[in-house]
């Protein structure tokens, strides 16, 4: 689909919402292209699940308006509900119900005619790897497979908008990386995309476009590749030493114009000049010192960079425990 010449599938103007004295979305304005996997990226208490409720239907804005699906938010909210596909970040399906009965259940309360629901399910439960487990119960299943099957059972009735918040928290690893597999395949079927996410590299790996929202403001709105422009074009060096450096990173430090940043494990940024210059600094700093390079390579600033030189919080923040209203 050629997303310059289609309408948009989100459009939002002055989105805010208060309780009380408390502003949990200020403002914010932007639009979603059909096709697209759009990224909110902020710290808990930003306002991003606040949004999705917005945009769903589910939460009244204070002022502002938005459209989803070409269905108005507050006014066509019945049309709304059946454009949209919503994953919460807490799943709201039925325990006591097996993993297929959840299916069908969600594919009546979605207004599919009876000859759909059963075929429905099996589809979904097939797409999702769940086939074998369609007839155990809910809660018997993994954090992974619990994300899997609500997942698909927010795709029952083939909304043309998923709205997906925080869909990785608390799994594993491999459940995260398959998780992120299933996003990517489903976006690549078409279907449009909004996600929450307070990890960064999860917005860089899936989104075409990504809003930093902090403290329900959008700070910076645009591809990760040019919001990593945004922290500079200055590349680093990173290097790896075999043990203890620290001589060599006093030599570094004094000289001109090198700004060092130490990680783990004898791992050490250098900024400040360009590569070939800053290497011929790390040689002569090496010279006459038993400590040896294991490996170094050339870094271009990261959206992590990039979301700390908009935003001015650390990384770190993103990772602090959720609460507030404007979550």
């Amino acid at each position: 689909m050629d997303r310059a010449k289609a309408l948009p599938a989100v459009e939002v103007s002055g989105l805010t919402r208060r309780y009380d004295s408390f502003t949990a979305v200020d403002g914010i304005s932007f639009t979603v292209q059909p096709g697209e996997v759009f990224g909110f990226l902020g710290p808990n208490g930003a306002g991003k699940t606040t949004t999705i409720r917005m945009l769903t239907g589910m939460l009244r804005p204070t002022a502002g308006s938005a459209r989803v699906a070409g269905c108005d938010v507050v006014s066509d909210r019945v049309r709304l509900k059946s454009a949209v596909g919503v994953v919460p970040e807490r799943s709201n399906l039925y325990d006591e119900l097996t993993g297929r009965d959840n299916l069908i259940f969600m594919a009546q309360l979605y207004g599919l005619p009876p000859s759909r629901w059963r075929p429905r399910a099996e589809e979904l439960l097939h797409e999702f790897g769940l086939e074998e487990a369609a007839g155990r119960r809910f809660g018997s299943y993994s954090r992974g497979m619990k994300r899997r099957l609500t997942i698909a059972a927010a795709l029952v009735h083939e909304p043309q908008v998923l709205f997906l918040d925080e869909p990785t928290t608390g799994l594993d690893v491999m459940s995260a990386r398959g998780l992120r597999q299933t996003i990517h395949r489903l976006n690549d079927a078409g279907t449009t995309i909004f996600l929450t996410t307070h990890l960064i590299q999860e917005a860089q790996d899936l989104c075409h476009r990504v809003a930093i929202l902090v403290r329900g403001q959008i700070r910076a709105l645009d591809t990760p590749e040019a919001l990593r422009r945004l922290a500079g074009p200055e590349p680093s060096l990173r290097v790896c030493f075999s043990g203890p450096a620290n001589s060599v990173l006093d030599k570094l430090r004094r000289h001109p114009g090198l700004v060092l940043s130490e990680g783990g494990n004898g791992t050490v940024s250098i900024r400040g000049l360009d590569p070939t210059r800053a290497l011929a600094a790390l040689g002569e700093a090496l010279a006459g010192e038993a400590v040896q390079v294991q490996d170094v390579h050339l870094e271009m600033p990261s959206l992590e960079d990039a979301f700390v030189h908009i935003t001015g919080l650390e990384a770190a923040a993103m990772l602090q425990e959720k609460g507030g209203k404007g979550a």
